[in-house]
């Protein structure tokens, strides 16, 4: 061998040995920013609202908080819509918090995500009612007069509406781009409590079908067409041995994801494994990436800047309902293993955001937030390159201020095929204006 061959052999040989040889990741965290926990939203509101039985805990009426909750891209110009869910204090408050969707401009400068707030328009119903947070909100004879509503997943479809998840039915609301609800999508009766409470242990051990307390339809994506909604339970099902029985205790990891034609009304459900129940472990978000793969996060209720203790899973996975059993006419599911002819989505790690690669698992200011809720593409790279939001719910917190992370995707990794949305939610000239 030649002097210049064994030198090309031994260039390769580092190439192929040093991170700088090694191929780029498939996944890079580009972005971080956050989002003040004192600043106010643009409702106009007055004054301030405070927890049930503790007038000095209080917070404006105003306070712009409860984004991560539920966020998508609206399809133009960098702006994004976000509902809030229920409220401050787990919407256990001396007045009812007012529902409300924020229209957000975010873009990314030099791995810093920047969100200005445009505008905020409240939650309507048919006669031009306010929903509300409040869990007593409820008629038990009509729907029509029920007020509640606690916001946990948001898309835009292309007729320029937007879709919300309600986990107190679960519900599923259109809403047009001012608010008002245009329509109410039929979910199955399966998903529905017979009798609702004001209080969760109450209504938990009360009722035998239908979603837990708290735990409901937590995420919502829409196929890239538009004609099709997929919405997934936070934690399985009454009737699917969620409960240990006599108790409030958590036991089965079978939840259901629903998928609803809004031109047909035909419905379809599957099965999702959860990687465990405890620690208040649960579903809390899913976001399509085509017509059967979907992007879902699984998360803990543990984060160093609230419980003070480790988190143990912030993992988004990347799931596959082709294959997956129908399961609409079984009656109830096992706590655990499902039976040979029951065959969930499949399931495979896409983000985990507790890998040291990221920095965001110390006990330090980078710590990540105890509620991974949101998540979105938005416009792509100029490299090609998709960009996944994913955004913290602070519950309205006057002192927990929401996290946004942005990461870049590369192109080949995944089948992407984003909605194509014919014109913007927010007008172009308003936009502008705004920033100015």
């Amino acid at each position: 061998m030649s002097r210049f061959a064994r030198a090309t052999l031994l260039v390769f040989i580092l190439a192929v040995a040093t991170p700088w040889g090694a191929p780029p990741p498939v996944v890079t965290l580009i972005g971080k920013g956050v989002i003040d926990s004192a600043l106010l939203d643009k409702s106009g509101l007055k004054g301030s609202i405070c927890q049930a039985g503790a007038p000095a805990n209080c917070v404006p009426k105003a306070i712009l908080g409860g984004l991560g909750s539920d966020i998508t891209y609206t399809g133009h110009d960098n702006v994004f819509i976000a509902a809030p869910d229920r409220g401050p204090f787990d919407g256990l408050t001396d007045v009812a918090f007012l529902d409300r969707v924020h229209f957000l401009h975010i873009t990314m400068n030099a791995g810093t995500i920047n969100t200005r707030l445009l505008d905020t328009r409240f939650l309507k119903n048919e006669f031009g009612k306010t929903f509300v947070g409040a869990a007593g909100a409820f008629d038990v004879n009509s729907d029509f007069a029920t007020l509640r509503l606690d916001p946990e997943g948001i898309r835009v479809g292309p007729n320029g509406h937007f879709y919300i998840s309600d986990e107190y039915g679960p519900y599923i609301f259109e809403f047009n781009r001012q608010g008002h609800l245009v329509r109410r999508i039929d979910v199955p009766s399966t998903f529905l409590i017979a009798s609702p409470s004001g209080d969760p242990t109450t209504e938990l051990l009360s009722n035998t079908s239908g979603r837990q307390a708290n735990r409901g339809m937590e995420g919502l994506a829409i196929s890239p067409d538009g004609n099709t909604l997929i919405g997934i339970m936070q934690n399985a099902l009454l009737q699917d041995n969620a409960l240990t029985p006599g108790t409030v205790d958590r036991q089965s990891v079978n939840t259901r994801i629903l998928t609803v034609d809004l031109f047909t009304g035909e419905t379809h459900q599957y099965v999702y494994v959860l990687d465990a129940f405890n620690r208040g472990q649960g579903v809390s978000e899913i976001l399509a990436i085509n017509d059967h793969e979907f992007l879902v996060v699984e998360r803990d209720k543990r984060s160093w800047l609230t419980s003070g203790t480790a988190p143990t899973r912030k993992n988004i996975y990347k799931i596959d309902v082709s294959g997956a059993t129908d399961v609409s006419a079984v009656a109830s599911l096992p706590a655990g293993g499902l039976p040979a002819e029951i065959v969930p989505v499949g399931k495979s790690i896409f983000i985990n955001m507790l890998d040291p690669i990221y920095g965001l698992h110390l006990n330090d200011a980078n710590a990540i937030a105890e509620k991974i809720e949101g998540l979105a593409w938005g416009p792509n790279l100029a490299d090609g390159r998709h960009v996944l939001y994913v955004v913290s719910d602070n519950d309205l917190s006057p002192t927990i201020d929401t996290q946004l992370f942005a990461f870049a995707i590369e192109a080949s990794s995944i089948d992407l095929q984003p909605q194509v949305l014919p014109g913007p939610l927010y007008p172009p000239g308003q936009v502008k204006k705004a920033l100015k």
